[in-house]
Parts: structure tokens; sequence; C-alpha cells
């Protein structure tokens, strides 16, 4: 057993990264825990290292989730998930913790380093609990991390740019959350399916380049957003369904090449300060089902392709300075055209509130609010 553990500690320092050489030392030192006989493979040995850390880590497990997180047999821990080791001989391979699944457990405590012993793992869920604290840099070792849901915790501190270094990694769930401060543009440059940043402490503007996502999913909503929607959003057409930025404070105008997005299910711009025009070229997206957005300060005539989308199943444009309708709008199963400027509607806007506002011309440019041009000088 000397040997095979000598033989152990050289693979790994032969094929790790230098910067994570530290998870050895607490390894190493864990192991005489459990007789090294009783582990089946060295995979399963760090995988013990790793939840026993995890275990020790946890404050508060008020549903006793970890109450059978003992001894060798790592695959019967509640939420641990194993599966054939993916670089190996499929016919001969090695046990090997590919899942960990904590949802719903409420939870209380923090990741500990060892958590970067997983290197095989390909899914960590932790949503709804109340890990705190930041990540662990050494998260970035976990190479074949496929899901991140960290949903529904206390995690704070800035955007963790760890998950930056996780080539694999497709869904990255960090909403809900205490996360501050910028999301860097290159997020938006990974081959990510699903991102959810909502309902955080974050300050950013949306960079140009969000349209190289290759994403189907982007909730973006309850931060603070500043800038302007920039047309590069139209570059996600092959790709985006759903489209969430409602409550983020932005103050812009809706470029009209969003109308590339052909793909798109739902579009929620609802509860910021948008002004000017809804594009006409949102009717040439033939697939969308829900449309929101309700309380801006939209103005101008409902486009009419809009209301003619053959999908077009919800869409809610309350709140606003809108002054038209086709009447086809109003056939929709499920709109919403109160507290508009909308003559002849019931449950509009009062006449001089709408005179004020509408006095008071608005102008867009690539999604921009642009300043008012200049009187010309014979004015």
């Amino acid at each position: 057993m000397i040997t095979l553990v000598i033989g152990l500690r050289n693979m790994m320092i032969t094929n790790l990264p230098r910067p994570y050489l530290f998870l050895f030392l607490l390894f190493f030192v864990s192991l005489p825990l459990v007789s090294h006989s009783q582990f089946l493979n060295f995979r399963l040995a760090k995988a013990f290292t790793a939840m026993q850390a995890l275990k020790r880590a946890i404050t508060s497990d008020p549903n006793g989730l970890t109450s059978n997180w003992s001894g060798p047999n790592v695959c019967n821990y509640t939420g641990v998930f194993c599966a054939a080791a993916p670089d190996e001989d499929p016919h001969h391979a090695a046990l090997t913790v590919a899942g960990v699944d904590l949802n719903h457990g409420d939870l209380e405590g923090t990741l500990p380093d060892e958590i970067g012993l997983l290197s095989d793992l390909a899914l960590f869920h932790l949503n709804s609990n109340r890990f705190h604290g930041a990540l662990p840099l050494s998260l970035g070792s976990l190479r074949r991390l496929f899901e991140l849901d960290l949903s529904n915790n206390r995690f704070d501190g800035g955007f963790p740019m760890v998950v930056l270094d996780l080539p694999s990694l497709r869904f990255l769930d960090l909403r809900f959350n205490r996360f501050c401060g910028d999301v860097p543009s290159c997020l938006f440059d990974r081959k990510l399916d699903a991102l959810f940043l909502n309902n955080n402490h974050f300050t950013f503007s949306i960079p140009d380049n969000i349209g190289h996502s290759p994403a189907s999913v982007i909730v973006l909503a309850n931060n603070q957003i500043s800038g302007c929607l920039p047309a590069g959003l139209g570059d996600m057409g092959d790709t985006l369904r759903e489209l969430v930025i409602l409550n983020a404070g932005i103050r812009a105008c809706v470029p009209p090449e969003i109308g590339r997005l052909r793909r798109l299910r739902v579009l929620d711009l609802s509860y910021n300060h948008l002004i000017g025009p809804l594009p006409a070229t949102i009717g040439a997206m033939a697939e969308l089902e829900q449309l929101d957005v309700a309380h801006n300060k939209l103005s101008g005539a409902i486009p009419s392709g809009i209301c003619d989308l053959p999908r077009l199943k919800n869409f809610t444009y309350a709140y606003n300075f809108f002054t038209g309708e086709p009447p086809h709008c109003l056939r929709i199963r499920s709109h919403d055209d109160r507290k508009n400027c909308i003559p002849f509607r019931r449950d509009q806007r009062p006449l001089v509130e709408c005179a004020t506002f509408l006095s008071k011309p608005r102008f867009c440019h690539d999604g921009c609010i642009a300043p008012q041009p200049p009187p010309h000088p014979w004015q």
C-alpha cells in the first residue's frame, strides 16, 4: 500500500497544474482517517477527502442530509453520484464521483478548498441552501464540470472569476445570491448554454460581445445595468430562446437589431426606463410566445407586425406612453394595454400626463438614448 500511495502522489503531481499542488497535502493528510485499503481507487480516496472537508465546513444540517457521510463508500453518501471514469476504457474504468446534488438541503456553511479534489465532477448543484462566503480558487481544477448551480444561497464578493477557468462548463446559475460589482465581458465569449445572473447586486453594462454567446437562455434581471442595449444582441439569432432583463434600471432604447432573434420565445424587458418606439423588426420574431415591455417609457404606436406573430400568446405593454395599437392586438390570448395614451381605450393615463410626456421628444441611436439635435440657426 505504501508503494500505491507513492505512485499516486507522483501521478497527481505530474498531471495537475502547480497552483493546485496544495491540494495534494490536504489529500494525503486526510487519508489516514480511513485505511487506504478500503478505497477502490485513488479517485474515490480523493473524493473522500473532499466530502469530509465539505462535511466539516457545513455548520448547520437541519435535515440530516450529511448524516451518512462517513466511511470510504462515498458513492453511498446522500447527494453523491458515481460513474465510470470518463478518461479510462469504459470496460475497465474506475469508479469516480461524477455528481454532487445537494439542492434544497437547507445546509449552512462554506465551500472548502478540498472541493478541487473532485476532479471528475461534471455536476455540482447547491440550489436553495445557505452557503456563504467566496468560491474557493481550487474550483478551477474541476476541468470536467458541466453544470454549476449555486442559486438561492448567500455567496458574496465580486463576480467569481474562477468559473472562467472551467473549460467544460455549459450551465452557470448564480441567481439569488449576494455577488456584486462588475460582470466580465469575457463571460459572454464562453460556450455557455444557460446563464443565470439575476437577483444579485451586480453593476455592469451589457457588452457589445454579448452576441458572441451561444446561450439559449440569458437572465440578467434584478441587477443594476447601465449603458445601452447593444445591437450585438441580434447576433444570437441562431441560439437564443429566452432573454430576461427586467427590473435592471436600464436607461436605453430597444435596438432594431433585436428583431434578428428569430428563435426567441420569451423576451422580458419590463420595469426599466426604456424610451422610444418598439421596433417593427420584432414582427419578424416568428417563434416569440411572450413579450413583456411593461413599466417603461416607450411611446409611439404598437407595430402591427408584432400582433400578427403566429405564436404570441402573451403581450404586456402596460404602463408606457404608447399612442396607438392595431385592433388585432386585442385578440391576443393575454394582453395588457393599461396606463398608456391610447385613444378610446379604458384605464389609460390622464390626458395631461400624456401631453406633458409626449411634448418632449426622445431620440434613439444604436440602442442608446441620443441627445436632442441642436436647433437650426434660423430657429
